[in-house]
């Protein structure tokens, strides 16, 4: 039986460190195993389920079995040609559901294959659980034909030392029809969208239909649409899970309403209606003199823009900011004359930034100025409004007119916009441009820095590169993960940033990271999968 790792073959000896690095040990590696969900309507095992009947019954009666693995590592579909397997897998736990990602148990012809995208056999002692080690393996990846996206894993296992040398061709044989059907399936749902498009053909509304490996538009919607737009649509259809109507600024600052509708059949595939918007020409209304000297509260997260848009939301000029920091840094009395002779003067607005920063005393001068209704308007700006106490939460009380940012984590359909008002800022030349891909992985990020850390990013492509497309490979290497499969509620970012953190500061080793964060090392995996932690 093998013990170390100077006698395995060299593909098994670095997956056997990985394992090690991920805290299993050959005698633990299947004492804490996972269970989850298998989406059985999914396109792997539609596509599979012909193809593994005709394989099984092939080998219906013989020692050996098959496994058929998910990209997420979870079994999707066990099969055993006699008792001895059925029971083998039944007394390890090996059922529909269970991980056998290589991070959770360790070496074994189905995870090795989902971390290394290639086929391999394994061969009893090769197993880094000893339980396994009374199984030969070979397990060969399932891809999407067109993505190139990994969609699982096949495996034939048998109870034996060493496997057949026959099971690799029958293997790809199987692989190769699956993958087929998965190309088909796509085709018909590519059709179904290309025959709503084609429904929808209108020469003067801008038309776009997107699926999972498709992408059209009218010479209308190619009039109007960018690279960042084109981008920015790819990531409303991802999130789409019904119809909807959304307002979007384009590339080239034109506002569009875009009428999103899922198409039946077609997986991740929806067709859209883009409108420009045009305002409705109104009288304009006189302004009570009361409402126009009402105040304005600009409340969110540090670096979410709040100090900007409290810049840009009142109409009452000049606009001059005095800020809590200056309160610090001149003193309580200099801010209060500032204040005094601002309000002595009566005209335009201002901005007191950072309320939640100032002492009593100056929160109490600016209440007394704001009960009178009378001008310079005050645009108050704090951060969020739960987390206000005594004179600051009071004084954002008085304010009827709010203006709430959220974090930049819950908007990433504005990313592309902001990427380019940012390079425009920095300077760069008007042909450097973020590619689709490269926009995905940003919309990704848990952005706990909000638009300051967005900014940081973006000024550190500029400065190593001017000009051309922005890909992924270029982006800082924490902020290429690609993008997560369902939103992310606020504390689950809070979770993830945690999680993060943990797993830098201790240079990746997982083990370490699950004991400071005080949870096991498979809650911890089941977080990073859960959560999309795939770089830190």
């Amino acid at each position: 039986m093998t013990t170390g790792t100077d006698e395995l073959r060299d593909p098994i000896a670095k997956s056997w460190q990985r394992a090690t690095m991920a805290g299993l040990t050959p005698g633990n590696a299947l004492d804490h195993l996972t269970y989850s969900d298998v989406d059985t309507s999914g396109p792997l095992l539609s596509a599979a389920s012909a193809v593994l009947d005709e394989l099984n019954d092939q080998l219906q009666g013989t020692m050996f079995s098959t496994l058929l693995v998910d990209r997420e590592g979870r079994i999707a579909q066990r099969w055993c040609g006699d008792r001895g397997g059925r029971r083998a897998f039944d007394n390890l736990g090996l059922d529909v559901g269970a991980s056998l990602l290589e991070e959770a148990v360790g070496t074994n012809a189905l995870g090795t294959v989902l971390e290394t995208r290639t086929s391999i056999a394994i061969n009893g002692g090769e197993h880094f659980a000893v339980p396994l080690r009374r199984f030969s393996c070979y397990g060969h990846p399932i891809f999407h034909p067109t993505t190139r996206r990994i969609e699982g894993v096949l495996d034939i296992t048998a109870l034996m030392e060493e496997a057949s040398p026959l099971l690799p061709p029958l293997v790809a044989r199987a692989v190769a029809d699956i993958e087929q059907r998965l190309l088909d399936r796509s085709r018909v749902s590519d059709k179904q969208l290309l025959a709503a498009f084609q429904a929808a053909g209108t020469r003067r509304r801008a038309v776009v239909a997107i699926g999972q490996d498709l992408f059209m538009s009218n010479q209308a919607a190619s009039d109007l649409l960018g690279s960042t737009d084109v981008a920015l649509l790819r990531m409303l259809v991802g999130d789409l899970h019904d119809n909807a109507d959304v307002d979007l600024t384009l590339e080239s600052g034109l506002e569009v309403r875009v009428e999103a509708s899922r198409v039946g059949g077609a997986r991740g595939g929806a067709l859209l209606h883009v409108e420009p918007r045009r305002e409705l020409r109104v009288a304009p209304r006189a302004v009570r003199p009361d409402l126009a000297h009402a105040p304005v509260l600009v409340s969110g997260p540090p670096g979410s823009g709040r100090s900007t848009e409290a810049r840009r939301s009142s109409e009452v000029q000049p606009v001059t900011v005095l800020t809590a920091a200056s309160a610090l840094l001149d003193g309580a009395e200099a801010w209060a004359r500032n204040f005094g002779a601002l309000v002595r003067a009566g005209q335009g607005t201002v901005c007191v930034d950072g309320i939640d920063l100032l002492p009593d005393d100056l929160i109490d001068l600016v209440a007394t100025h704001l009960a009178e209704r009378k001008a310079p308007r005050l645009v108050l700006v704090c951060g969020p409004v739960e987390g206000l106490s005594g004179r600051a939460a009071a004084l954002a009380g008085e304010c009827t007119e709010r203006r709430v940012l959220a974090p930049l984590a819950s908007r990433p359909h504005e990313l592309p916009e902001l990427v380019r008002r940012m390079l425009a800022d920095l300077g760069a030349g008007s042909s450097l441009h973020f590619t689709p891909g490269a926009l995905r992985a940003l919309s990704a990020q848990p952005w706990p820095g909000n638009l300051r850390e967005l900014r940081a990013v973006v000024d550190h492509v500029v400065r190593h590169q001017r000009t051309g497309a922005v890909v992924l490979d270029q982006l800082p290497e924490a902020y290429r993960a690609q993008e997560p499969t369902k939103k992310l509620a606020p504390i689950e970012h809070a979770e993830r940033a945690v999680i993060v953190e943990a797993l830098r500061e201790h240079d990746g080793n997982k083990v370490k990271a699950a004991q400071s964060l005080g949870i096991s090392r498979t809650t911890l995996y089941a977080k990073m999968r859960a959560l999309r932690i795939t770089v830190y």
